[in-house]
């Protein structure tokens, strides 16, 4: 019997896809469970649709996360962090900064773990960043700690 699976089923198949199961398994639990659905016409047609929307969606996005990767590869950040006389900062400059920083500067949610700082930043100075926008695309930034008393 020909089924679209609705979820991943362990040793049957992944969401969205179109599988022979047995006729007893697929109308006994895979259609009950709510985990299939009858692979007539309608059902495929609706399914091939779903999938090139979903297309269209990540083809957009992938779009949006590159037109921003050429943002943040061309701009520089500027981080304040209070520091001592030896240009040595009281802390480190931290992911959740930068993520805060990201958002105020081009008004984007940027997770924390998606950003990757080379090493402890923990003194004064120009550093690069590499920040994950989509699973096929990675921007690097540039940022400058400076002394918060130099901005007043």
């Amino acid at each position: 019997m020909e089924i679209i699976l609705l979820k991943d089923v362990e040793h049957v198949g992944m969401a969205k896809s179109l599988v022979n199961v047995k006729a007893g398994h697929a109308r006994n639990y895979l259609i009950p469970q709510g985990l299939a659905i009858v692979a007539n016409e309608a059902n495929k047609n609706s399914l091939m649709q779903e999938i090139i929307q979903q297309k269209e969606r990540a083809a957009k996005i992938l779009e949006e996360a590159k037109a921003l990767a050429e943002q943040l590869n061309q701009t520089t950040l500027k981080v304040p962090a209070k520091a001592g006389t030896s240009g040595k900062i009281f802390g480190s400059v931290s992911t959740i900064q930068m993520s805060k920083i990201l958002h105020e500067t081009f008004g984007v949610e940027i997770n924390r773990k998606d950003i990757k700082l080379p090493e402890d930043v923990k003194m004064l100075g120009t550093y690069t960043a590499t920040v994950i926008l989509h699973k096929e695309l990675h921007a690097t930034v540039k940022f400058e700690v400076f002394d918060d008393k130099e901005e007043k």
